[in-house]
């Protein structure tokens, strides 16, 4: 990664649209087309055209919104394209939350993931709906998120709520890449988490390397960091740390 220090911040979670700049000129008339007849109305485009061919009308039809997707390991390919912790992350308009839940019980930790489209609710929030829906004051939680992206302004709002009402968990949270980290309001988000009692890093490499053996089904696929995997984590790190002092 170049040098941020002498660079503007970037927007990270916006795809990327092509302007088009081009002006739109009226474009002249057909002249293969024939004209009506003497007393015939021409037939336009929509309902009259579909009535005159006698075509049904179809309504358009309204799609559920994405549910959460949850799961025991995630795919490799979309591992190695939804955790890469680039500068821009054009693309990549969801969130892999992999978490790990420690009751200090004799099951063992809890592990899996989550996968949202964000249409619903965030995997963030789903985690305490889904995963964690009956809170024991009696046990003492340890929880550790592995997620793509921090948390935006929202979520942030839901876990600070959520870690009120359950004094005896502890949360913290790795984050591969963080989400719009130069809004006001998302660097609200942030420390309202830090000050709740959360534990906020950016994933380094080995916690990339860490959450591919734990979470994803890696048997025939190996991980090789990409080149400035490194650097990226230092950049955001420095970001995040700025934010919270």
């Amino acid at each position: 990664m170049a040098d941020r220090k002498n660079t503007q911040p970037r927007r990270k979670e916006t795809k990327e649209v092509a302007e088009v700049t081009k002006d739109k000129k009226e474009e002249s008339p057909r002249t293969d087309e024939a004209a009506p007849a003497d007393g015939e109305q021409p037939v336009g485009n929509g309902d009259n055209a579909n009535a005159a061919n006698g075509d049904e009308q179809v309504e358009p039809m309204e799609l559920p919104p994405f549910e959460i997707i949850a799961g025991d390991r995630i795919d490799p390919f979309a591992f190695k394209f939804q955790f890469k912790n680039v500068e821009y992350s054009s693309g990549r308009n969801k969130t892999f939350l992999c978490y790990l839940v420690d009751q200090g019980s004799v099951d063992g930790i809890m592990r899996g993931y989550l996968e949202d489209e964000h249409s619903g609710p965030h995997a963030e929030e789903a985690f305490f709906l889904q995963i964690l829906p009956d809170y024991d004051p009696a046990c003492k939680y340890t929880i550790t998120w592995y997620v793509s992206s921090s948390p935006c302004l929202a979520c942030a709002s839901k876990i600070v709520d959520a870690l009120k009402t359950r004094n005896t968990v502890k949360l913290s949270i790795f984050a591969s890449r963080l989400f719009d980290w130069e809004e006001p309001e998302i660097q609200a988000g942030l420390k309202a988490l830090h000050k709740a009692g959360c534990k906020l890093r950016v994933m380094k490499p080995l916690d990339f390397s860490y959450t591919w053996d734990t979470f994803v089904e890696s048997d025939e696929c190996d991980l090789n960091l990409w080149e400035d995997c490194k650097d990226n984590y230092e950049y955001y790190q420095e970001k995040l740390a700025d934010i919270l002092q």
